[in-house]
């Protein structure tokens, strides 16, 4: 069966029977039907009950102004393409009505070649916009998450365990390596859970101290500290209902992780300087890319909280475990990124995809997303190209010293050296750096990886 696409429709409305007349002539033949108004409340009349792929509109009629109708468009669709026509050269006016929201306008009387580039590009870029909006729905009819996206038996498997824990209110541990999407499933868990309407909080342990991590968890008393001129609730007691996601967990020193069990364990928090607990009801979801259970074999975390959080676990598989998604979740940046930055693309050519399948992406799906990003804020045509791929890092070169070590290799060096000299005592050692033993155990486990030729897992 053969689809019939529609015509599109362009209304044009100007006082003038003159310009109408013209703007008749102008698209005879052309691929777009022109309806031509003398009263703009006719044209928001039909515009309300049959839309239009665009209006031009003249900005000054006796009665109603363009930016009236503009704004009178707006209420009914916050996207339609609407172009102003000013014959007074009025730049104070056209700004305004850019401002409300036109996307264009054109001094009359118009040039018809202009008005001709102007109509096209306008249709050609909607025309766009409508296919990449397609290209999502479709994308998401075939993934039940959202921007969770693939089909390969490790996603079908990630999908299912969402499917059976969404609503339980029980806590989870998701690990994975940098740039897998985990976040992206715990999301998936609460939204997929009869409390989505509850809140989701998101919480970087690796990104705060202890004492703003215990304030912004558990909320503070006035005077608590200095500079705590006023009270203020915690997110744990702000998320109650709903969830509280712990992103890098495994940063959290010992102290905050005895802290954190005894809110695990009883549902209450005190908020620092208070004395009276508060209850709540939050489900737990942490993330790390680390070895939870080996940093508790090694001492680097409390296995008392481990198995508290430990009800249900799973790990995000890495890009290079499920290739055959990459097409698909291309296909998805291409036409978010297309849409964001109002670039007519189509996508990669077919040489450019089998290269993006091929690679090993070491930076997961965050690496492969900001890749598709890069290539359209540059792009030049509708079609994207990629010659080749790096496998690593840019080395140095010339005939200065070879090694010339970046800013991370200095500082693998500092520590191992730091730990050499405290006889391998991590404790020491981390105190001398000014960092708690789990990050210190955290980047240690990261060059052990490293060193055993694995994929370099950049952190979270």
């Amino acid at each position: 069966m053969t689809t019939t696409i529609p015509t599109p429709t362009i209304l044009f409305v100007d006082d003038d029977p003159r310009a109408g007349e013209l703007m008749h002539r102008f698209s005879e033949g052309a691929d777009y039907q022109c309806r031509v108004f003398r009263d703009p409340a006719e044209a928001l009349s039909a515009f309300s009950k049959d839309g239009a792929a665009m209006i031009i509109s003249d900005l000054r009629m006796p009665a109603m102004t363009g930016i009236e109708l503009l704004s009178r468009v707006r209420e009914i669709d916050s996207e339609a393409p609407f172009v102003i026509v000013t014959g007074y050269a009025d730049v104070e006016s056209a700004i305004e009505a850019l401002r409300l929201g036109a996307t264009d306008f054109i001094k009359k009387p118009f040039d018809m070649d202009e008005m001709r580039v102007l109509v096209e590009r306008t249709l050609s870029h909607q025309a766009l916009v409508a296919e990449n909006r397609l290209l999502r729905r479709q994308l998401r009819a075939e993934s039940r998450f959202e921007e969770l996206l693939g089909r390969a038996p490790v996603m079908q498997e990630i999908y299912s365990i969402i499917d059976k824990i969404a609503d339980i209110r029980c806590n989870v541990i998701i690990e994975g390596e940098s740039g897998t999407g985990k976040e992206l499933a715990a999301r998936a868990i609460h939204q997929h859970s009869q409390f989505a309407q509850r809140p989701f909080v998101v919480i970087d342990c690796g990104a705060l101290s202890d004492t703003l991590l215990e304030s912004e968890l558990f909320g503070h008393e006035k005077g608590a500290f200095t500079g705590a001129t006023q009270s203020r609730k915690g997110l744990l007691e702000t998320a109650s209902g709903g969830t509280v996601f712990l992103d890098e967990i495994g940063n959290i020193s010992d102290a905050m992780q005895i802290k954190l069990l005894r809110v695990v364990q009883e549902q209450q928090v005190t908020p620092v300087g208070g004395v009276q607990p508060v209850d709540i009801d939050v489900r737990f979801i942490v993330a790390t890319n680390q070895d939870l259970a080996q940093m508790v074999a090694e001492g680097e975390f409390r296995e008392d909280l481990y198995h508290r959080l430990n009800v249900v676990r799973f790990t995000m598989p890495p890009l290079r475990q499920r290739s055959e998604d990459i097409p698909m979740l291309v296909n998805h940046f291409v036409a978010d990124f297309a849409a964001q930055y109002h670039r007519e693309v189509t996508g990669f050519d077919a040489a450019s995809m089998r290269r993006l399948t091929a690679h090993n992406w070491p930076g997961n799906v965050r690496e492969l997303r900001n890749l598709v990003e890069r290539h359209i804020a540059l792009a030049d045509g509708p079609e994207l190209h990629i010659d080749e791929l790096a496998a690593g890092p840019v080395r140095a070169s010339g005939d200065i010293t070879e090694d010339i070590p970046s800013l991370a290799e200095l500082e693998r060096r500092y520590i191992l050296k730091l730990l050499e000299h405290f006889n391998d005592n991590r404790e020491k050692t981390a105190a001398a750096l000014g960092i708690n033993k789990s990050t210190l155990w955290r980047k240690l486990q990261a060059w052990r990886r490293d060193s055993d030729g694995n994929e370099h897992g950049a952190t979270d």
